[in-house]
């Protein structure tokens, strides 16, 4: 005996949302003008500002996203503010 075919509708798909790409200047703290590349055939991704021209590059795998960048500048300026600190003393 067959089974009747049920006429419900698939559960509608999730939406990602998008992530940022552009971000703000540690340095400048001007908002928006921090902008991150991606370079997948070099495997490097650069984060400049536009504003104060400071940039940032790292080392990118297929699964890097801007955000990861800007994260990776952001501790790199924490850490070497923390060893100035750490210098001082």
């Amino acid at each position: 005996m067959g089974k009747r075919k049920s006429r419900a509708k698939p559960p509608p798909k999730k939406k990602t949302e998008k992530l940022d790409t552009v971000f703000c200047c540690p340095f400048c703290n001007h908002g928006s003008s921090v902008e991150c590349r991606i370079d997948m055939k070099n495997l490097i991704g650069e984060a400049s500002c536009g504003i104060c021209q400071e940039s940032f590059s790292t080392t990118v795998t297929a699964l890097t996203e801007p955000i990861d960048i800007y994260s990776e500048w952001i501790d790199e300026c924490e850490r070497v503010n923390n060893v100035d600190d750490d210098d001082d003393s």
